[in-house]
Parts: C-alpha cells; sequence; structure tokens
C-alpha cells in the first residue's frame, strides 16, 4: 500500500559515495533486484494483509472477554498504528544494524507478539503483546522490504513498488480466508499459534534482502585496524621467538634445562601477547560500532528531526492534517465490517465471498487504474487524487444506509477502488515539497497515518457503546475525513482568490 519509502534507501545506509557505485552494479533494475520485488511482495501479504484481516479476530475477542467494542478496537488500532508511526525510528536500527538484520528480527519479534496473544487473559494483555510487540516487530521488517526495492531499483523504482505493494490487496483476500478457517477450525488461540508460525516466514524474506555492497569498506578505520592488529601481533610474538633463539645461540646455551626454562618463559609471554591481541581487538570493535551507532543516530536525527523548512510549505501542512483524518476512515471497515454483518444477519452470504476480500480485491485494479490515469498527459495528479478522496468519503457516508450484502457489496468495490489514491501519494507530495525532501516529508505522512490509524477504529467503537448503532460512527468519521479534505482545499482556493484579484486590480489600472 505504501509506495512512500522508496528513496529512504539511500538515506539509511549509504552515503552519498555508494549512490555513485549503485549505478554499475549488475543487480540495479534487474538479477537480485526481482527477488528484492519477491520478498517485498510477501512481507506485504503477511503484515499488511494479516493486519486488514484483524477484523475476523476482533469478533472472536468481543465474544471471548466481553468487553467494550470500543476498547477492544485498541487492540487492532494499536497493532496498526505502530507499525506505521515507529516507521521513521526504525531507520535508526537499518542504520546500525542494516536492512536484512532488522527485517529478521522484526519477523522473531512479529512472530512472539502472535504466540504470546494466544495466551492472553484479556483484552489488556492483547495490548501490550499484539498491539506493541507484534506491531513493532512488522514495522521492523516493512520497513526494510520497501527500502530495499527502492536500492535495488532506480528506472523501473515506481513498477517494483507497485508490483511489491499488491501484496497488501492478496493478503487481505488470503488471511480474511485462513483466519476465518483457522478460528472456525481450531479456535482462535490455536489460529494465532499457527498464525505465529506463518509470520516466521518473514525472517526468509529478511534473508533474501541481500546488500548492494558485500564487502567490507576499506575506508573504515574500524575495519583497517581489524585486520592490521592481528598481522602485528603474531609478527610480535614471532620475533619473541626468534629473540629467544638468537640468545640461546650467543649465550652458548645447549643443555636442556636451560632450553626448557626458555621455552616456559616464552608460553607466558604469547599468552599474554594474544590477551593484549584479543582485548585491543575488542575495544576496536566496540570503538568502531560506537562511531557507527553515533554516525547512524546523527543521520537518522537530521533526517527526521533537521526537516523545520517542510513545515514552512502551507500545502504540506495540509497535507499532513489530511493524513490524520483519511487512513482512520479506509481502516473502519476492514475492523469493524464483519461485526456489521453479523448484525445484519448476513453471515452466510459473507462466509461465501467475504466483503473485506471484496475491498482488497478491488483495491489492487483501483491502484493501478488510477496510476494509468494520473499518467495522462492532460489529467492532472491532484485532480485524480481528490475525485478518488471525494468518492471515498462519499462511500462511507453511503456504508450505513445498505442493509443487503449486495449493497455492502457495491459500496465496498466502491471503497476498495477509491482507496488506491495511495499509490498516488508519493506523487503528490514530491510535487509539494520537491524529490529532495521526498523521502523525510513522507516519513512524517506515514507518521500521521499512523495516529490515524490507531485513533479510527476505537473511536468508532466508541460511539458504537454510546448508540449502539454502527451508523454514526461512520457519519463522524466521513465528517473527519471531509474536514481533512478541506484542509487540501484552502491554498488552492487562496491561490485562485489572489489570482482573480490580481486579474481585477490589473483591469482596474488600466
Amino acid at each position: 500500500m505504501y509506495t512512500s519509502h522508496e528513496d529512504i534507501g539511500y538515506d539509511f545506509e549509504d552515503g552519498p559515495k555508494d549512490k555513485k557505485t549503485l549505478k554499475p552494479h549488475p543487480n540495479i533494475d534487474g538479477g537480485w533486484a526481482w527477488m528484492m520485488v519477491l520478498s517485498s511482495f510477501f512481507v506485504h501479504i503477511l503484515i499488511m494483509g494479516s493486519q486488514m484481516a484483524l477484523g475476523v479476530l476482533n469478533v472472536e475477542w468481543l465474544e471471548e472477554f466481553h468487553q467494550s467494542r470500543g476498547l477492544t478496537a485498541w487492540v487492532s488500532s494499536l497493532s496498526m498504528g505502530i507499525t506505521l508511526i515507529v516507521g521513521p525510528f526504525i531507520g535508526l536500527f537499518i542504520n546500525t544494524c542494516g536492512c536484512r538484520q532488522t527485517a529478521i528480527i522484526g519477523g522473531l519479534v512479529n512472530s512472539l507478539g502472535w504466540v504470546l496473544s494466544a495466551y492472553a487473559a484479556n483484552v489488556h494483555y492483547l495490548f501490550i503483546t499484539f498491539g506493541v510487540a507484534a506491531g513493532l516487530g512488522s514495522g521492523m521488517a516493512y520497513l526494510p522490504a520497501v527500502v530495499m526495492v527502492g536500492r535495488y531499483f532506480q528506472k523501473r523504482r515506481a513498477l517494483a513498488q507497485g508490483l511489491s505493494t499488491t501484496g497488501t490487496g492478496f493478503g487481505t483476500f488470503l488471511m480474511t480466508v485462513l483466519l476465518k478457517y483457522l478460528c472456525a477450525e481450531y479456535g482462535w488461540r490455536n489460529a494465532m499459534l499457527i498464525q505465529g508460525a506463518v509470520s516466521l516466514n518473514l525472517c526468509v524474506c529478511g534473508a533474501l534482502m541481500r546488500p548492494l555492497s558485500p564487502g567490507k569498506n576499506p575506508n573504515d578505520p574500524g575495519e583497517k585496524d581489524l585486520h592490521v592488529l592481528p598481522e602485528h601481533s603474531t609478527e610480535s610474538v614471532k620475533s619473541t621467538g626468534q629473540q629467544g633463539r638468537t640468545e640461546e645461540k650467543d649465550g652458548g646455551l645447549g643443555n636442556e634445562e636451560t632450553l626448557c626454562d626458555l621455552q616456559a618463559q616464552e608460553c607466558p609471554d604469547q599468552a599474554g601477547h594474544r590477551k593484549n591481541m584479543c582485548a585491543l581487538r575488542i575495544l576496536k570493535t566496540v570503538s568502531w560500532l560506537t562511531m557507527r551507532v553515533r554516525k547512524g543516530f546523527e543521520d537518522w536525527y537530521s533526517g527526521y528531526f533537521g526537516t523545520a523548512s517542510l513545515f514552512t510549505n502551507r500545502m504540506f501542512v495540509a497535507f499532513i492534517f489530511w493524513a490524520l483524518f483519511a487512513y482512520s476512515s479506509f481502516v473502519i471497515p476492514f475492523i469493524h465490517l464483519p461485526e456489521i454483518v453479523n448484525l445484519y444477519n448476513l453471515s452466510e452470504q459473507n462466509d461465501v465471498f467475504p466483503l473485506t476480500s471484496i475491498i482488497a480485491i478491488v483495491h489492487i485494479f483501483g491502484k493501478v487504474i488510477l496510476g494509468v490515469i494520473a499518467d495522462l498527459p492532460c489529467i492532472s495528479v491532484w485532480n485524480v487524487f481528490l475525485l478518488a478522496n471525494f468518492t471515498l468519503v462519499l462511500s462511507i457516508f453511503i456504508l450505513p444506509l445498505m442493509h443487503t450484502y449486495a449493497g455492502l457489496a457495491v459500496i465496498c468495490a466502491l471503497i476498495g477502488f477509491s482507496s488506491g489514491y495511495f499509490s498516488l501519494m508519493p506523487v503528490v507530495t514530491e510535487d509539494l515539497v520537491g524529490i529532495e525532501h521526498l523521502a523525510n516529508a513522507y516519513g512524517i505522512i506515514i507518521c500521521a497515518n499512523g495516529i490515524s490509524a490507531l485513533l479510527g477504529p476505537p473511536f468508532a467503537g466508541w460511539i458504537y457503546d454510546i448508540t449502539q448503532k454502527y451508523d454514526f460512527s461512520f457519519y463522524i468519521c466521513g465528517l473527519l475525513y471531509m474536514i481533512g479534505i478541506l484542509f487540501l482545499l484552502i491554498q488552492p482556493c487562496i491561490r485562485i482568490i489572489e489570482q482573480s484579484r490580481r486579474k481585477y486590480m490589473d483591469g482596474a489600472h488600466v
């Protein structure tokens, strides 16, 4: 779903010199680069797909723990929100550990979160195990997957990101069917155990993230010292032995007792040299790691917190406010649709073809079709983006009015198609801030989306607890979404008014 991090790969691990060395690399735009696309595709299936299918587990948690819908929805929202919110901060791990290690650790943490959640005694337990642990692991595995695709592609980067992010749609469809089957056959606890085992495939995906520059950096002083020390220490030991033998010849000591004494003296000397060598090697390694962590932190801090000039861009600030309201309107149907189906007694029809799967499948086509339309020379990307937003907010308003499976299916198809504008978000952001600030600006947008995903579904559940209807939840979220769209329209309207005023003043002077 998020092609926003496609340029971050150049910022996290490599400096400007490394960017130049990437071009002649044989795997750029080909070879192992397509394995990166495959790896990222499966990461999107396992992470984003499973998160969009959490509505199935949300129903099971409501029946198991008998808590309010608002409180229960916090579990799914925490997992989704933390996955996005921690995105900019995962850059620190990528800078120090690399994409491969970060993704593998993320896969382990995500799997651990699923497994521990199977033993949950209450909803508050799920907040920690599933919301925080699984969400953090998802963020650690998701961001490297997007970064590595950006690193391996230059000419075909948009195509590669588009292909890899379609895993979200496929994953939503597959994971919804899988979780429904597992919950029906084995219960939700065993289903989470099995899903935890499936999530270990994130480690396999991480292992495929082979760095472009596997060789060691000869300019790194730490690397030089680590290589020089053993050779120097070995020579010292050899020279010590040679001095012992020279003294033996000069002194004319030929008896066996003297030889034994000399050998006994050489052994402690060699052991002492080995200890010193190991101590120095450890010291140099710690020093090198400290310098690397410090450099990584400085790059991370300057990349995400040294961009105050972005906030002087009024349109970008309006875009942030839009992102705060937009993503929750896309997430809420995934979380609450399964229960709405139960309230309307449509479970049998929904079991044949889940409504969330309709959103996921049409979402794939929406991303491709909207992208093709936006690339037409006679059509503005902004117009396509705004039209898709208006279609989505209109669908959110209409959804509570539908009480039949056919009506809900049509609205879900509209939601899935119009939400394909996510593929246009990097283009819109680039138009606002420029290519040089795209990565940093989009990191802020992703955080705003994460906050929206974190607060949206619990808010909808809280409104239901008060009104005993989901209608007001969708109406209020639709209104908030409309406010976000209005933020996008304020600056263009001001610009149009200023242009009209200038024309009027020019005409008055004439």
